[in-house]
């Protein structure tokens, strides 16, 4: 698997443990729902218990910058922006637990991408002994070579089928967002469907809520992304109904 391969070049390179995500449900407040993302680790399981838990990934410096930028780096500039004081107490808290738990230094990789919705990133922690001016040196030496491997790794694991938790949607509730997302209005729906706007709203508040979102503009753009609309259910070719 290109996972395995590229880890392998890691390794020799002097990091053992790697991480990588991707979304395609980004927001402007998070990455959306991390059980919709794909994420990959060389890590152990209590590292990934610490890493997710309330959140602490989405904390961290280095997330921030990924966020926000394409490229690479090292985590030097957290170093330096950590003894400088620049970094919010929120951030510093994550640098001092990750010191504690003897992650010291590492390379980023951010990702382009052609979707303001969609956000790929990769995590190269330093193995045990590597600090700062070591990472530096590594990444002097195989920078073209670390990025190029990366970004052919995100690009044939992007081509993989999508498989996210399934979000069960009743029939109704799928044809109310193909109805909004063909441009109708509440009460333009309500008339379509043969039941009152109030019933609609319920529809797309219960269609919000099985699909994690907060809006039903982004109900519609998951729903489809994910394959739960547009598409004949076996309830439908054999001519039942779901009323709920």
């Amino acid at each position: 698997m290109v996972w395995e391969l590229a880890c392998r070049q890691y390794r020799n390179w002097g990091f053992s443990r790697a991480n990588y995500g991707f979304t395609r449900f980004k927001s402007d407040r998070s990455i959306g729902d991390p059980d919709d993302a794909l994420f990959l680790t060389t890590s152990d399981a209590a590292y990934v218990q610490r890493y997710f838990r309330n959140n602490f990934y989405a904390r961290t410096p280095v997330f921030r910058w990924a966020e926000r930028n394409s490229g690479s780096c090292t985590w030097s500039w957290v170093k330096a922006a950590y003894e400088a004081g620049t970094l919010t107490p929120d951030e510093a808290e994550t640098v001092r637990q990750n010191l504690a738990s003897g992650i010291v230094a590492g390379i980023s990789v951010s990702f382009p991408a052609n979707s303001t919705r969609a956000k790929g990133a990769l995590g190269l922690i330093a193995d045990p002994g590597l600090d700062h001016a070591a990472v530096e040196k590594i990444y002097a030496a195989h920078r073209i070579e670390l990025e190029v491997l990366a970004h052919m790794m995100h690009l044939k694991l992007i081509q993989l089928p999508y498989s996210a938790r399934r979000r069960a949607l009743t029939s109704r509730q799928r044809e109310a967002l193909e109805w909004v997302a063909d441009g109708k209005t509440s009460q333009d729906v309500a008339l379509l469907m043969g039941v009152s706007a109030a019933m609609v709203e319920k529809h797309l508040r219960l269609a919000r809520e099985s699909l994690d979102v907060d809006t039903t503009a982004q109900a519609v753009a998951k729903a489809a992304l994910m394959n739960r609309i547009y598409h004949r259910s076996n309830a439908t070719s054999l001519g039942l109904s779901d009323s709920r």
